[in-house]
């Protein structure tokens, strides 16, 4: 009996692998594979030209890792660059369309508003138009003879080439209370780039990739958020407005403390996809103003010829992305105990 039964559950998984061997076999050699080939041309100087595992192609070690993170030179003060405006980007845009897809949630799931539907849809259209074809509009708005500058010389105001303002914002905003002239301990550096760079805060031109961002993105977080609203029970409400709870306290109590598992989602994968933030940036140019490291990949990999380096950037801001997000999950756990 139990050798037969042994023999049956032996026939389920060998049906079970035949079934799933077609999608594993895809994954092996479209996912896998491709992601060991780049490990191992990360330690290499291939150019692309050549057989990346041909005797032509030399192991290097760890030089385009050094030349990333120790070696002074361009590369790594372009690499440290493309951190800090990576790093300003991902801190203004995950909070802010975190904070517009909530509010919008929260409107759209009020029952008494009229249209819903049509709200539902308007919100979220943004995020399923090509981000290609929206950036290309949103270069056209910005320019400095652009429709956003018109209006703005309607009012009397000024605007800059916003595209090409590598101005960071902090800066900006440091020079209209006085303060022109870095203090002297902001004159250290960190990868090559002066503390005083470090803390420029984005460029005028990444406020304009910003914007964009937040504005596409936020319509598919409304709808993560808007799913978790419909879960709530109404039971907590009725029970909070009987303790003569307000609206705002019955959303900080009842409707957030809900939210939990679901604001973690959107904050882990808002932070997952700000760092790795590309065509937006691909379409403004190779700008050091908005160079992202995920730009200077491709830069270094497709234009430049230097794969090793593009790899090496390529694992770098995965390994940097791994540690902030389980960093991230550490410190706003799924539930509280």
């Amino acid at each position: 009996m139990s050798s037969t039964r042994s023999q049956e559950n032996r026939r389920q998984a060998l049906a079970g692998w035949f079934f799933v061997s077609p999608a594993l076999l895809g994954l092996i050699i479209f996912l896998v594979v491709p992601i060991v080939l780049a490990l191992y041309v990360s330690f290499t100087n291939w150019d692309g030209l050549s057989n990346p595992l041909g005797g032509d192609v030399k192991w290097v070690g760890l030089h385009n890792y050094q030349q990333l993170l120790t070696h002074d030179g361009l590369t790594r003060t372009t690499f440290a660059g493309a951190l800090r405006n990576n790093f300003w980007f991902v801190l203004f845009v995950v909070p802010a369309q975190t904070a517009l897809a909530l509010w919008l949630a929260v409107l759209v799931n009020n029952k008494f508003l009229k249209g819903r539907s049509f709200f539902r849809t308007a919100f979220y259209f943004p995020s399923i138009t090509s981000s290609i074809a929206i950036t290309l509009v949103f270069l056209f708005l910005f320019q400095g003879g652009g429709a956003v500058n018109g209006i703005l010389n309607w009012f009397g105001i000024h605007g800059p080439n916003w595209l090409a303002d590598s101005r960071g914002v902090i800066h900006v905003w440091l020079s209209g209370v006085g303060i022109t002239k870095p203090p002297g301990w902001t004159q250290h550096t960190v990868m090559g780039q002066s503390l005083w760079d470090w803390f420029s805060g984005p460029s005028i031109a990444m406020m304009v990739i910003i914007f964009l961002v937040v504005w596409t993105t936020s319509g598919t977080f409304m709808l993560m958020f808007l799913a978790a609203l419909q879960n709530v029970n109404e039971d907590l409400y009725e029970a909070g407005e009987l303790d003569g709870a307000g609206s705002w306290q019955r959303f900080r109590y009842i409707t957030l403390p809900s939210l939990r598992p679901t604001l973690l989602l959107v904050l882990t994968l808002g932070m997952i996809g700000t760092w790795q933030v590309f065509d937006q940036i691909y379409l403004t140019g190779n700008n050091p103003a908005t160079r992202t490291p995920a730009y200077m990949s491709f830069d270094q990999s497709f234009q430049n010829n230097h794969f090793g380096v593009g790899s090496a950037i390529a694992f770098l801001l995965f390994a940097l992305i791994m540690v902030l997000t389980l960093l991230q999950r550490r410190i706003l756990p799924e539930e509280i105990d």
